[in-house]
C-alpha cells in the first residue's frame, strides 16, 4: 500500500454523540461548534458553487447551507411520503444531487418509503428514485469521467457499481468489490482519487480498490471507520472519521474534484 499513501498522523479526538452538532476542524483551532442543532447530520458534500449539502438523518431531508448561511430544504419525500433518513451524498458537474436513503434513522413504525431507495435531485428540484433493489444503500462516488456510479450496500458488505448513461439515469449494475470480512465494520463513507481508485471505509480501515475492482490493500486506522473525504490544497490528504477520532492520511494521488 506505500504505492498509494505514506503514513497516518496524529489523532484528533472529539466526542461521537448520535445528536452531535456539526463541526469545523482546522490545525490550528481544531474542532469547533459550526452548526447546532444540525438534524443529525450525515453525509456531506459541497456543490459547484461551494454550498455544503447535507443529509440530516434526524430531519429526514436533504439540504443546503446558502452562502449567506440560509438552509434551504432540496428534498425530503418522494411520491407523497417520507424519506427515510438521507444518509451520503454526492454533486454532479451538471448540478444533479444523488444521495442514498437507508433507515437508519428511523424506527421500524415511522418508514413511509417501500423501499432504501438511492434518489437523483434536477437543478429544477424534480426527486427521481434511480435504485430500489439495495438493502441499505449508504457511500456512494462518481468515477472522475462521471460515467460510473460507485454504491455500497452495508449489509451486504459489498460495492456496486453502474453506468451513467448520457441522461445521468444509472444502467448495467454488478458487483465492483466485495467487502466481507471476520472483522466487525461495513462498508460506509466513499471517495475516488484523479487515476480512479475507489476508497471505502469498512472493517479495520479504509479499503482501497483499482478502477477494475483490484483490491489494493487497506489503510488499517485504530478505530473502526466511518466516512472519509479529501482535504488540504493538493487534496492529497484524506481525513477520516471513526467512532471517537478524526485522522487524516497523506497520500500520493491527489483526490478527484
Amino acid at each position: 500500500m506505500h504505492c498509494v499513501y505514506d503514513t497516518i498522523y496524529r489523532q484528533i479526538s472529539y466526542r461521537k454523540v448520535w445528536q452531535c452538532p456539526q463541526r469545523t476542524w482546522t490545525p490550528k483551532r481544531g474542532a469547533e461548534v459550526w452548526r447546532e442543532p444540525s438534524g443529525n447530520s450525515n453525509g456531506l458534500t459541497v456543490d459547484r458553487q461551494g454550498r455544503l449539502v447535507v443529509c440530516e438523518h434526524g430531519n429526514r431531508r436533504v439540504s443546503r447551507i446558502e452562502s449567506d448561511g440560509r438552509l434551504t430544504v432540496l428534498a425530503d419525500a418522494y411520491g407523497g411520503r417520507r424519506l427515510n433518513s438521507p444518509n451520503d451524498v454526492v454533486v454532479r458537474s451538471d448540478g444533479c444531487i444523488y444521495f442514498t436513503d437507508p433507515p437508519y434513522g428511523i424506527e421500524p413504525e415511522q418508514r413511509e418509503q417501500p423501499c432504501n431507495g438511492v434518489y437523483r435531485i434536477l437543478p429544477d428540484g424534480t426527486l427521481e428514485r434511480l435504485a430500489d433493489d439495495f438493502d441499505r444503500p449508504n457511500g456512494l462516488a462518481f468515477s472522475p469521467d462521471e460515467r460510473v456510479l460507485y454504491i455500497d450496500d452495508s449489509p451486504r458488505r459489498h460495492v456496486r457499481a453502474f453506468d451513467v448513461l448520457p441522461d445521468g439515469q444509472i444502467a448495467n449494475s454488478r458487483l465492483f468489490a466485495d467487502m466481507d470480512h471476520p472483522q466487525p465494520g461495513s462498508p460506509d463513507g466513499m471517495k475516488v482519487d484523479r487515476n480512479g481508485n475507489v476508497y471505502v471505509t469498512g472493517a479495520t480501515g479504509v479499503w482501497v480498490f483499482e478502477p477494475d475492482g483490484t483490491h489494493l490493500g487497506v489503510i488499517v486506522t485504530p478505530e473502526r471507520p466511518a466516512n472519509c473525504a479529501w482535504g488540504d490544497d493538493d487534496r492529497k490528504t484524506l481525513y477520516i472519521t471513526a467512532r471517537s477520532s478524526l485522522y487524516r492520511v497523506r497520500v500520493k494521488i491527489a483526490g478527484a474534484p
